[in-house]
């Protein structure tokens, strides 16, 4: 086994290979930005070395530089985990230029893989099944849109290079067709330095189902059951499950050999997945090959008890397979769960911020986390927004689905969005559990995904008021006479009682609660109903009664701003004091950034007019666009960024006077 091996990567990844690395012995050496300096993975591992600035092309693809660490470092090779230079085949002929082993396959077998357009020539060849479409060479936009009138509608645009879901669009009508395709390409060039387009017919129901492959350089290969990736959300995979529900066994034979052909047909060596749809009637149709782990692996491991990091270092290494197709055996169900820093309210817009508080549910033979940050840490825009993988596994499938739902109602994140609500109201969803299953699940359930919160929005204000006071009350000491009434918290006044205001901000609305302290707890008044409330705090756990009903939730306070955690949900308000100061409002008919990130574009100038939709300025967070559309038609008045600046959520990108105000002003003149 390799005495020493460097991880090309950064966050959760970086921290699994690391993992399994220590506990076969192998030293690991770190590469790190200066964004992640005090980073998880440069913690774990034994040594770490500084790559650059924090965007990606100056640090975790500089191929010269990390080469040049792991031979100043002694690393005999190279994992590049998933993402970055994983899939690069320059990176892996630069690993064997340099004598040091690539933990993959060989650059080779990565660029047939690399073009989806080739991959599926040579899938042809091998006889794996084929989704009809078009991924020739000629790019010409007039030969693409003859080709989606032959493929037929609805199709899917799909960078060659890409993955991710970057560089994808659905089309169903040809009048969306050139709009689609120029924001196809400008994507996938951004995000991959390649704009090239293949198009195939989009199936309307398909799941999609891959299989992980493992092969050695003795010739051997074999496939680890298969995985179910299909609940998506912008062709992003959200929740994975192994193995795939429904799946005879005949089937999972006859996708499992698919998979070892096709990636024998290239000569492949190390661990890879390959991807198909899976349509309603049983037929499966080959999508792509990931030449690399893939983030879902876990699933695989938890139902098979294998370590896929550990197959990986030793078939690098030259060791056989560890395993016959025949001794490969699975065991009960596994979910995972991408936990990840961003907004579903609000499209699933990427999120920033700090990790202020998190806590994660304990882990057991049942429930892993898989992270590579720790509370404290910040969310930048420079990288994915993954925070991290919960996985959970049952000797069934609802057993599974009842732990994925208790687990995340005990993960609880404060100070960034996220999206573990939405997770949990995805798990528990019942056409989830009857498994009514297909790529489009997220938008057909929609109305069950973002349900009206459960928590009763008074109770929810009486918790957080007695979580403040009990907070207060703790870290207040007025007296140490304990016999004193001056010394007490009961608003004691001489002849009377006084009850307490308080102000709590939700959103945009104020609440006044007024609060009279008892000898033995609260009655708090809110929207005219009186409650009586028990309440005892320890550390963030607060065990209230009120009127009788016993709960339970935990909490995060910052900046007057209160995080209640109960049941996957959460409700935040703020401690709202009178401020009399003077706040900038932005003008009527501005739009603002959604997200921090960067402009890639601004579509207009100054003085032009605009209709109600149009596309004014595209943005970019963490490689995914957003484009920033007029509400009504009017005249641009003020552009205020240029493309490749950076931008602040909340700033004012453009201004747009209405064409009635317009009017009125040329009347005025």
């Amino acid at each position: 086994m390799f005495s020493k091996i460097l991880i090309a990567n950064r966050g959760e990844i970086a921290c699994r290979v690391i993992q399994t690395a220590h506990r076969l012995g192998v030293r690991c050496v770190a590469v790190y930005s200066e964004a992640d300096r005090n980073a998880r993975h440069v913690a774990m591992a034994d040594e770490a070395f500084l790559l650059g600035p924090a965007p990606s092309n100056e640090s975790y693809l500089r191929i010269d530089k990390i080469i040049e660490i792991a031979k100043q470092s002694g690393a005999q090779a190279i994992h590049p985990g998933y993402g970055f230079l994983s899939e690069n085949t320059d990176f892996a002929q630069a690993c064997a230029d340099n004598n040091i082993v690539f933990i993959g396959p060989p650059s080779s077998a990565i660029a047939a893989m690399g073009s989806k357009s080739a991959a599926k020539s040579i899938m042809q060849d091998a006889g794996v099944p084929l989704v009809p479409g078009y991924h020739g060479a000629d790019q010409s936009p007039e030969l693409l849109r003859k080709e989606a009138e032959k493929c037929g509608l609805p199709l899917l645009l799909k960078a060659v290079a890409g993955g991710g879901g970057k560089g994808m669009r659905v089309v169903e009508s040809l009048d969306e067709f050139d709009a689609a395709l120029a924001a196809a390409q400008r994507e996938a060039k951004n995000a991959f330095g390649n704009p090239d387009m293949l198009i195939e017919r989009y199936l309307t129901q398909p799941r999609h189902v891959e299989i992980q492959v493992f092969c050695d350089a003795h010739g051997n290969g074999v496939y680890l059951a298969e995985r179910d990736c299909s609940v998506q959300r912008r062709h992003q995979k959200v929740l994975e499950e192994a193995p795939a529900p429904g799946l005879s066994d005949a089937t999972r034979k006859a996708m499992g050999e698919a998979a070892v052909r096709a990636a024998q047909a290239i000569d492949y060596v190390g661990a890879g997945t390959v991807e198909f749809l899976y349509d309603v009637d049983g037929s499966f149709f080959f999508m792509e090959m990931n030449t690399r782990l893939q983030v879902e692996h876990p699933v695989t491991e938890m139902i098979t008890g294998q370590d896929l990091v550990e197959w990986q270092l030793r078939i690098a290494f030259g060791e056989p397979l560890p395993l016959l197709q025949e001794q490969i055996r699975i065991r009960g169900h596994a979910l995972e769960v991408r936990v990840y820093a961003e907004d579903p309210d609000n499209d699933f817009l990427p999120a920033t911020g700090t990790l202020r508080y998190l806590r994660t549910p304990d882990e057991s033979a049942h429930v892993r986390v898989d992270t590579g940050v720790v509370e404290g840490d910040e969310v930048s825009i420079h990288y994915d927004p993954m925070i991290a993988k919960l996985i959970v596994w049952d000797d069934s499938r609802e057993q599974a689905i009842n732990r994925m739902v208790q687990a995340l109602e005990h993960y609880r994140i404060s100070g960034v969005k996220n999206n573990i609500r939405f997770l949990h109201a995805l798990a528990d969803a019942q056409p989830f559990r009857e498994e009514q299953l297909d790529t489009g699940f997220i938008t057909k359930h929609e109305a069950l995904l973002f349900p009206t919160p459960r928590l009763d929005p008074h109770r929810a204000l009486v918790l957080a008021a007695g979580f403040f006071l009990q907070k207060s009350k703790a870290q207040t000491q007025r007296s140490n006479d304990p016999w004193s009434p001056f010394g007490r918290q009961n608003s004691w006044r001489m002849n009377s009682q006084y009850a307490r205001p308080m102000q709590l901000m939700v959103g945009e609305t104020l609440h006044d609660l007024k609060i009279l302290e008892r000898d033995q707890g609260y009655q708090v008044c809110v929207g005219g109903s009186v409650y009586d409330l028990n309440a005892s705090l320890q550390d963030d756990h607060l065990q209230a009664v009120i009127n009788g009903h016993r709960m339970s939730v935990h909490g995060h306070v910052h900046d007057n701003q209160l995080t209640l955690f109960h049941e996957g949900e959460n409700f935040v308000c703020t401690l709202h004091y009178e401020d009399f100061g003077s706040q900038d409002q932005a003008a009527e008919g501005s739009l603002q950034a959604p997200m921090n990130g960067a402009v890639v574009a601004v579509m207009v100038k100054t003085g032009d007019d605009v209709k109600a939709g149009q596309t004014l300025v595209i943005m970019e967070a963490m490689k995914m666009e957003h484009a920033i559309k007029a509400p009504k038609a009017g005249v641009v008045s003020e552009i205020y960024f240029l493309e490749g600046d950076m931008v602040a959520e909340g700033a004012e990108l453009i201004a747009v006077t209405v064409h009635d105000e317009a009017e009125n002003k040329e009347e005025e003149k």
